[in-house]
C-alpha cells in the first residue's frame, strides 16, 4: 500500500529524482521522460472522463489504473539485484483487454475512407489529444528500450502501442459512433 505523509522531500532540489529501486537519475533522464509522459497521458485521460459517456468511463478508469502500473514498471528498472518487494509490471492480460475493447468499439464503426481530423465532440477531441501523448510515450519507451543497459518489457511496449489504437477507436466511437467524424480532405483548403 502506498502511503504519502509528506509531499515535499527536497531530495529533487538538485535536479535528480529517485527511481522505484532507490537509484537516483537526472530529471531529464530518458527513463524519467518516459514515465513522466505516461503520467501526462493519465492526466489527459482525467480530462477525457469529464466529457465521456457512462459506457466509456469504466474503461477509462481501468486504463488510468493501468497507466499507474505502467509508470511503476518504467520507474523500477529491471536489474539483477533483487528488490525487497515484488516489482509491478504490465502483463499480457492488460494488452488482451485493450484488444477486446477495441474490437467491441470498432465493430460498431463504419470503415474509414479518409484520415480523421482530431475534432468532433469534446470527448473525441480530448481522446485524440490523449492518443498523441500516448504515441509520444511510446516513442520515448522504444528509445529507452534501445539504450545500452536499459530494459523495457515487451508487454509494456505492446500495451502503450495498443493503447494509442484504443484511443483512436474510442475517439471515433465518441463521435456518435463515427457519424460525426471530421474527415481530412486532401488539398481541400488550396
Amino acid at each position: 500500500m502506498v502511503r504519502l505523509n509528506k509531499i515535499y522531500t527536497r531530495t529533487g532540489d538538485k535536479g535528480t529524482t529517485g527511481l522505484g529501486n532507490g537509484e537516483r537519475r537526472a530529471k531529464y533522464d530518458l527513463r524519467v521522460e518516459a514515465y513522466g509522459t505516461v503520467d501526462e497521458l493519465n492526466s489527459v485521460l482525467g480530462v477525457v472522463r469529464l466529457h465521456c459517456t457512462a459506457q466509456m468511463d469504466p474503461m477509462l478508469s481501468t486504463i488510468q489504473n493501468d497507466l499507474f502500473d505502467l509508470g511503476a514498471d518504467l520507474s523500477t528498472p529491471q536489474t539483477a539485484k533483487p528488490l525487497p518487494y515484488e516489482r509491478l509490471a504490465i502483463i499480457g492480460s492488460q494488452v488482451d483487454r485493450l484488444e477486446h475493447e477495441i474490437d467491441q468499439m470498432n465493430g460498431d464503426l463504419e470503415p474509414l475512407k479518409s484520415f480523421v481530423l482530431p475534432a468532433g465532440t469534446p470527448a473525441s477531441a480530448h481522446l485524440h489529444h490523449a492518443r498523441t501523448v500516448a504515441r509520444r510515450a511510446e516513442r520515448l519507451m522504444v528509445q529507452l528500450a534501445g539504450a545500452p543497459d536499459e530494459i523495457v518489457s515487451e508487454d509494456a511496449l505492446k500495451y502503450i502501442n495498443r493503447l494509442s489504437d484504443w484511443l483512436f477507436v474510442a475517439a471515433r466511437f465518441a463521435n456518435n459512433i463515427g457519424k460525426d467524424d471530421v474527415l481530412w480532405v486532401p488539398g481541400g483548403s488550396r
